[in-house]
């Protein structure tokens, strides 16, 4: 199928990442945009795990207050000034401050859960699943952990804005998107309310 102009131009509006990688993930998808865009999004998964060894030199902080009663700052990280400057870097920085002041979450990924935390909630869920098939025990066990522990870690929620999408999914499209490794490295929520 020929690749158009105007197809890789509306690839590239959607995902916003190179015009070079949009003609790429058409070709391998015959044209099929839909397609692209699920290639597209592949890769920035494998993109992110490639970079995430490199050390971040630079950043932006977003902050977001909501009706002057809660308030939230994220310190987005990346490598070089030049993409800590870049004004979309600067939009995502602020828009993950709007999902902590919405979602108040405790940890930034589910490394930061300490150990106790975990046992606790394995013991309690233990319990619910001592009824089911041993078989299935472990994998409902899991899934249990991994629903509990969703609200509680930025990196796992849904983004408040779509929620299809995890937080984590935009920090790797973040990643592709810029070609640096980009991470929340802080955050902090305050308010009024108790």
């Amino acid at each position: 199928m020929d690749i158009t102009t105007n197809s890789i131009k509306e690839l590239r509006d959607l995902t916003g990442v190179s015009v070079m990688q949009c003609k790429k993930a058409l070709e391998e998808a015959g044209g099929d945009l839909a397609k692209a865009e699920v290639i597209l999004k592949k890769h920035s998964a494998a993109s992110a795990e490639k970079k995430a060894d490199r050390s971040l030199a630079a950043g932006a902080i977003g902050s977001y207050v909501h009706d002057g009663a809660v308030g939230a700052m994220v310190l987005l990280s990346c490598e070089t000034d030049f993409v800590a400057k870049n004004p979309e870097f600067v939009a995502l920085a602020r828009e993950l401050a709007m999902q902590v002041a919405a979602t108040n979450p405790t940890y930034t990924s589910t490394d930061d859960v300490p150990e106790e935390a975990k046992a606790t909630a394995t013991a309690v869920f233990e319990k619910e699943v001592a009824d089911k098939p041993e078989a299935m025990r472990a994998k409902i066990l899991e899934g249990k952990l991994a629903s509990y522990f969703q609200d509680q870690v930025l990196l796992e929620q849904p983004f408040i804005k779509e929620e299809n999408k995890k937080v984590r999914d935009l920090l790797n499209e973040a990643t592709q998107k810029f070609g640096e490794r980009v991470e929340v490295s802080r955050f902090a929520r305050i308010s009024t309310r108790a």
